[in-house]
């Protein structure tokens, strides 16, 4: 079957190499899904590393059904409202190779608190140290998180399939980031507190990470 380019998922003008689309098609190759079921699972997978609000997810779902690209089947509910749970079709699994055939764009970094170091000589100290301090439990947290669900999900490490290999690597390299921004965290906290003498940062015990989240 051939789909004409124009049809496909296409990225915006501005150099993004994917859209809401191509996350919806990705979250759909595991199982069909409502629209409730796509938005929890971009809470607790894809939207690890690509946001989106539930009204997002809702309105791309009614450009990829015109598009042909996914089909709805209601299901009929006793007591409460019915429901639609989207398929991919045929053509939205073609687009969705195609747009994974296309070389991915390494995303771009903007973070104001590297650019507040890039002038540390000419502002405070202290609202630096208690940025970075937050900065330090939110990727404890976030590296805790990754964690449990590794073992979770994952419990000897290895995978069986390329669906389930796929979300162990992408965990792991989760996993992998936020520690090494946790450690970079607290060498600039021991760098900062070894120049004005303040003291250091006390490491968050593992079993309050734990217990957060």
């Amino acid at each position: 079957m051939r789909i004409k380019s124009s049809n496909l998922v296409k990225p915006k003008e501005g150099g993004r190499s994917w859209h809401w689309g191509d996350a919806i098609l990705a979250c759909l190759t595991e199982r069909p899904m409502t629209g409730y079921e796509l938005a929890k699972t971009f809470d607790s997978s894809i939207g690890f590393f690509w946001k989106a609000d539930h009204q997002q997810i809702y309105r791309e779902l009614s450009k990829l059904r015109d598009r042909g690209y996914i089909q709805g089947r209601e299901v009929v509910q006793s007591g409460k409202p019915n429901k639609l749970i989207y398929t991919l079709t045929p053509e939205g699994r073609t687009a969705l190779r195609h747009w994974a055939a296309r070389p991915s764009t390494p995303p771009s970094i903007k973070d104001d608190l590297l650019v507040r170091l890039h002038a540390l000589d000419s502002i405070d100290i202290e609202p630096m140290r208690t940025d970075l301090m937050a900065r330090l439990e939110h990727h404890r947290d976030r590296h805790a998180n990754y964690e449990r669900i590794l073992k979770k999900r994952f419990p000897d490490g290895t995978a069986e399939g390329r669906l389930d290999l796929g979300n162990l690597l992408l965990l792991q390299l989760g996993a992998r980031h936020e520690q090494m921004v946790a450690d970079f965290c607290e060498e600039a906290l021991e760098a900062l507190s070894a120049m004005s003498g303040k003291a250091t940062v006390v490491p968050i015990e593992d079993g309050k990470r734990e217990g957060k989240g």
